[in-house]
Order: C-alpha cells, then sequence, then structure tokens
C-alpha cells in the first residue's frame, strides 16, 4: 500500500472530520463517503485545502439487485450484472425501488500539484427523487457531466443552471442505465415520409435471450 495514499487519508480525515461517512483503500486508491447536506462545504476543502482543483469524471450508480443474479452455470458467481440473462419481463418491485442508498454519485479527483487522485461517493437521500447539490460553483467542467448523470439515472443537481438531456433525445421516456429499465426500451423512433417528421411507436423487437443460461460439459475446452 502506498505511504501516499495512507497519507492523504490521514489528511482527509484531519481536515473533512465528521463529513466524512466512510474512507477505504483498495487497489492503492482512497475511495471516501461523504453526508449529501456536507458536500459541498467538504467539495470546496478538497479543492482549496488539499489541492484537488480537477475534477476527472462525475457518473452515477444504480445499485438495485447488486450482487445478484439468475445464471444458471457450474462454475460461475452467483453476482454481477443480470439483466441481460432475464426474460426481458419488467417485475414491478416496489420494495426493491425503494431500497435504501439505491443511487450514488462518484466523483474522480485530481490534484496536479500532488499528483494523487480520490474517489468520492455521495448517497442521494430520497430514492424516489434523488438529489444532490451540483459542484458547478467548484469546477465549472461538472456542467455537462451532471447533465449526464440526470439524462442517464434520473439523479437531480440543486442549483444547475441547464439541467436537461444531453444524450438522449426530449422525448425519450425514462433513464436508460437505471437497472429496472428494459433492454427494449419503451418506445421506438422512425422518420415517417408520408408524415415528414419523426414519429414514436410502441417496441417491436422480439424479446430474446442472447445470453447462454447453462455451460454444457461437451462445450468445456479439452485439458
Amino acid at each position: 500500500m502506498k505511504q501516499s495514499v495512507l497519507d492523504l487519508q490521514n489528511k482527509i480525515n484531519d481536515v473533512l472530520g465528521g463529513r466524512v461517512v466512510s474512507s477505504n483503500i483498495a487497489l492503492d486508491e482512497l475511495t471516501i463517503e461523504l453526508k449529501p447536506d456536507d458536500a459541498i462545504d467538504a467539495f470546496t476543502m478538497l479543492r482549496d485545502d488539499l489541492g484537488f482543483e480537477q475534477l476527472i469524471d462525475l457518473c452515477g450508480i444504480d445499485y438495485l439487485d447488486f450482487g445478484q443474479a439468475n445464471w444458471e452455470t457450474m462454475k460461475a458467481a452467483n453476482t454481477g450484472f443480470s439483466r441481460g440473462v432475464f426474460d426481458f419481463a419488467v417485475e414491478e418491485d416496489e420494495e426493491a425501488k425503494n431500497q435504501e442508498r439505491r443511487f450514488a454519485v462518484v466523483y474522480h479527483l485530481l490534484s496536479i500539484q500532488n499528483n494523487i487522485r480520490l474517489r468520492v461517493k455521495v448517497f442521494p437521500e430520497s430514492t424516489q427523487l434523488p438529489t444532490v447539490d451540483s459542484v458547478i460553483q467548484i469546477w465549472s467542467c461538472a456542467n455537462w457531466f451532471e447533465r449526464e448523470a440526470f439524462d442517464l439515472f434520473g439523479i437531480l443537481f440543486n442549483n444547475h443552471p441547464d439541467l436537461r438531456r444531453i444524450l438522449t433525445d426530449y422525448g425519450f421516456v425514462g433513464h436508460p442505465l437505471r437497472k429496472d429499465f428494459p433492454l427494449t426500451g419503451h418506445v421506438e423512433m422512425r422518420y415517417d415520409a408520408e408524415k415528414g417528421r419523426v414519429v414514436y411507436e410502441p417496441v417491436s423487437i422480439e424479446n430474446r435471450v442472447n445470453v447462454p443460461r447453462v455451460i454444457r460439459e461437451d462445450a468445456s475446452p479439452k485439458v
């Protein structure tokens, strides 16, 4: 474990104090979690007091059914992303949708002067309306990053000057990177020559599972 990462962990604990919910080192990288209400003050301290002058990336995470799967194999672990092996049936599980700490916003910070990186997680308090404060006032480059997280995950950012979709079109329904969003989508669009415009229609894609559920013995490599 790098001494520079241990020193950074100690400095952050000293500067941020109780604002840090958790602090973990893995693969020589430090990840901390901040309370949503304290995030802006903590980020300002990270920039001004600890030299993290650059925001490298900001993204959303959906932990719905994290670590669960229905793979039916001989050796594969029963964990991981499993949406591709379901029969494309979206089950209405309100308890799962309302699970605590379902969504998270992850910030990747870089200190050029100290040549060190930091990963920060903030979990919105609400699952139905996940909301965190915008960090544009601290790092202006967060503008499009936050719009992307809003578009794909439905995470809202308080005080964002122009929070609107950036990758999907304005008529898109839902947020495509949420784990309960169907792989086929809700609607499809095409250009109608007679109407002279784009039209939306129900999805016509035939549902099929193209991920094998079972590893056959005769398909295993021979040693």
